[in-house]
């Protein structure tokens, strides 16, 4: 086994480090408090080329493999996680084109976003679709060479920034979930709307909103594959993104560990520093273990997906693991700053209200178990 990050992978990591320091951090607080997108910010990871990191390099992204992008993840999530989040929606939103896309699909829709600052969403939960995709009520009606489109989608991240989209839509409700298809919807099609900014407890600096759909007219091109394949290209999709969710939980954790630590090094009670007494050390400690088993998981799921291995468990294994470590560490480390870890003024507070979406967007941790309870029970009904 190798644990070791190539020499290209380290400098990556680094460079996204000093992006996320000095570009992301410093701004984070405020974005976070006017619940504002930030823009100037996002112009700058365009140019070092985050915003199209899951685009391939023959159609003019960037072109990470998953474990590079689980360690830019970190180190962006580190930065800021609302920043992070909309940057990632890209790569989750192009996905489905890169997988499933034709050529012609690939150069119309994925070139133009590498081209200028461009963002893209991806539209699968509705108000009563969440974690059911089989109660998906838009559709989509064949008229001759189109397709209309009528419905709704929610908590839809960057829908009000975005040039493209990517929507599942029921073209068969008789089917369930099996019914569902995939078409590219460009944003400024006749009949799409764009709701309000959601004001969210955390990842505040990531756009957040409904998209309205009536009689929207897509033409037959824009389907991905077939009809009836949109359940398998969402999880197909969704199976590359936990492990960049994971590495961002991995990233607000380590941020938070590193608040704490910081802060029990210096702050004096009883004439010590904090950190000396157990109750405080043996909980860095295992903040630190944590993480590092987190990261592990992570690193795991991406390589395995990088070389083409079926990698759904473990995809989900690391995001429960990292999702939940995260939400773990930013409360010890509030806990740990005391009354300063409930102020705004200290960094924690706002790691602690980002950590609690991670366990929630791009499938709760809850059907993460479900997904592994489906692998481990077929096989153990298989061994049988």
């Amino acid at each position: 086994m190798d644990f070791a990050l190539t020499e290209e992978q380290i400098e990556l990591k680094e460079l996204t480090h000093q992006f996320a320091k000095n570009e992301m951090r410093p701004q984070a607080a405020e974005y976070d408090e006017k619940n504002e997108f930030p823009v100037e910010v996002m112009k700058k990871a365009f140019e070092v080329g985050f915003l199209t990191s899951g685009i391939p390099m023959e159609y003019g992204g960037t072109g990470f493999s998953n474990l590079d992008n689980a360690v830019v993840c970190e180190e962006l999530a580190w930065g800021c996680s609302g920043m992070y989040t909309s940057m990632m929606a890209n790569t989750l939103a192009t996905t489905p084109v890169v997988l499933f896309g034709s050529d012609e699909q690939k150069k119309e829709y994925l070139t133009p976003l590498t081209r200028e600052m461009s963002f893209a969403c991806f539209g699968l939960t509705e108000r009563e679709a969440g974690s059911d995709n089989s109660m998906i009520k838009t559709t989509a009606i064949k008229d001759g060479d189109y397709y209309i489109i009528n419905g709704s989608k929610t908590f839809i991240t960057n829908a009000g920034v975005a040039k493209t989209a990517v929507i599942f839509v029921s073209t068969d409700p008789s089917r369930g979930a099996r019914g569902l298809s995939a078409f590219i919807v460009p944003m400024d099609t006749p009949g799409v709307t764009v709701g309000k900014h959601e004001n969210k407890m955390g990842h505040r600096a990531s756009n957040t909103a409904e998209i309205y759909f009536d009689d929207v007219k897509i033409p037959s091109g824009n389907l991905l594959r077939r009809e009836g394949f949109g359940f398998i290209i969402a999880m197909k999709t969704l199976d590359l993104a936990r492990p960049a969710v994971g590495a961002g939980a991995v990233g607000v954790a380590r941020a938070a560990y590193e608040e704490a630590l910081k802060y029990a090094q210096t702050r004096v009670q009883f004439g010590k520093p904090i950190a000396s007494f157990q109750c405080n050390a043996f909980k860095l400690v295992d903040m630190i273990t944590e993480i590092d088993a987190a990261r592990l998981l992570v690193y795991r799921s991406a390589w395995m997906l990088d070389n083409k291995m079926k990698a759904s468990k473990e995809s989900a294994m690391a995001k429960i693991m990292a999702t939940d470590v995260a939400m773990k560490v930013t409360v010890e480390a509030v806990q740990i700053l005391g009354g300063y870890g409930y102020m705004k003024e200290y960094p924690v507070e706002k790691m602690m209200r980002d950590a609690k979406l991670f366990q929630i967007y791009e499938g709760t941790n809850e059907i993460q178990k479900h997904v592994i309870s489906l692998e481990i029970l077929g096989t153990l009904k298989n061994i049988g």
